[in-house]
Parts: structure tokens; sequence; C-alpha cells
């Protein structure tokens, strides 16, 4: 019989396939728009092979508990791509909620006794360059792929005690960031990033995380779109050229005004 662990379990899982499914249907869309650029059909590649495999893994984690292993007696399990289907590389990471979700394998049972209290934070890979990592203050992921402005507000950030990672472009931005969300305390955003541009990028974060924090950064100066930025969450807009001050004086209150959300 299930249990209430398991049922949490159930639409635990449920939801990230919904959820990946979604994702499926906005990459879908991307790659129609955009048939010259292969990294979209890859992020539509990577999602559907994960959301077959999340899926695998609902059926057997609920139909081993029901029949104790034995599923004769139910419709066969959704087919996982064959190894030939599989062997090209993807270089899209699965979505923070699918960490953990076993493959092909039911949900081990765990006890009252060692149950964690809580999430479990993800260690930063040591792939990640993380500038200044040992630093007081949060850990800002900065997407820009002008280099001089980069570096030039990395230092800033650094010097001012803030830990820093810098992304060129958006499609690594959202790797990193499904790697290391639980660490990043706010997302600067540049709004002219090559094949994907900011607006792009944001919609993809909020799909991860709806309370991310993001300010855009730009010479961008088209209202009507910032404005909609705005009120999707968009936490506030730098706008370049900037001076250090400005900068973290934005960072700062767009911080401080994140950790007054409710959760």
């Amino acid at each position: 019989m299930l249990d209430q662990e398991d049922l949490k379990w159930i639409a635990s899982t449920s939801t990230e396939l919904s959820a990946m499914l979604q994702q499926i249907t906005r990459y879908a869309d991307l790659a129609r728009q955009n048939t010259s650029d292969y990294k979209y059909a890859e992020m539509l590649s990577e999602r559907v092979e994960t959301s077959w495999r999340t899926a695998q893994s609902l059926f057997d984690g609920v139909t081993s508990r029901i029949l104790g292993g034995n599923k004769s007696n139910l419709s066969p399990a959704p087919a996982l791509p064959s190894e030939a289907e599989s062997a090209a590389p993807l270089n899209f990471i699965p979505t923070q909620g699918a960490k953990g979700t076993p493959e092909k394998e039911s949900r081990p049972k765990t006890s009252a006794k060692t149950e964690p209290t809580g999430p479990k934070t993800i260690p930063i890979p040591a792939s990640i360059k993380v500038l200044n990592d040992n630093g007081s203050r949060e850990l800002i992921l900065l997407v820009e792929d002008e280099r001089d402005v980069a570096e030039l507000a990395g230092q800033v950030l650094t010097d001012e005690g803030y830990k820093v990672i810098l992304a060129r472009d958006g499609f690594e931005a959202l790797k990193m960031y499904q790697q290391i969300s639980a660490h990043v305390g706010l997302v600067i955003l540049d709004y002219f990033l090559p094949v994907m541009d900011g607006y792009a990028v944001f919609e993809e974060l909020l799909a991860l995380n709806p309370r991310v924090g993001v300010v855009l950064s730009s010479g961008f100066n088209e209202q009507g779109k910032l404005n909609s930025m705005l009120a999707r969450g968009l936490r506030g807009f730098i706008p370049k050229p900037y001076t250090a001050e400005k900068l973290l004086n934005q960072v700062r209150s767009a911080l401080d005004a994140h950790k007054l959300q409710p959760a």
C-alpha cells in the first residue's frame, strides 16, 4: 500500500514532470523560430530524455510499492531512449527539482529517524569558477558577454565582498543556475546577449525559480519591455554605462528587497 510519504513523492515527481513538459513546449517553439541554431534542439532533446526518465522513475516507484515488484498486470512503462539515441552529449543540465530522481529505480524508503529535516544544499561544482569564493557577502551570477564590462563589474563586486560567477551568454547562465540556484543571491542580467536575449533568459529563470532575484543591466531603453519584466518580478534595472556606486547601490537594494519577499 502507498503511505503518506509515497503520495508526497508521487505528487512532487508529477509536478516535476509537468514542469519539464512545459519547458519542452517552449523549447520546441524556440527551435521552430531559430532553425539554424542547434542549441535549441539540444535543449529540447535533453528535456525530452529527462522527461522520459522521470516518467520511468514514477512508474517504477508506484508499481513496486503496489505490487512489490510484480508489474505483469499493468501496462508497460514508457521506453527510455536506446543507447545509440542517448550517445550524443547533452549540454543542458536537468532542473533542480529533478536532481535525485532515480533512474529505473523505485523511491528508496527512508525511516522517520533518518528523514532529512530540510533540503540539501548541493555544493558548487569545481568546474564553476567563483571569484572571491571566501567573500562575506552574497553570491552574484553576472551574465555579461562584453568581457571588459564583465571584468570591471566583477572587480567592483568582489572588492565589496561579494562572491561572483561570470556567465558569457544565456545558455551558460541557465546551465549554471540549474546547478547552483540554492547559492545564488542575485542574477545581474545583460539584455543584449548572443542568440538568447535577456528577456528569454529571464523567462527561463522564472520557470526554474519563480522567486529568482534578477536585475537587468543594459543600454536597453524600450520601456514597454522593461515594464513587462518588472511586472513579472524583475528586481531592478541598471542602465549602462553605470558607475561602481550605482551598481553597488542597485545590487544591495535588490538583495535586501528580495529577502523581504514571502517564501
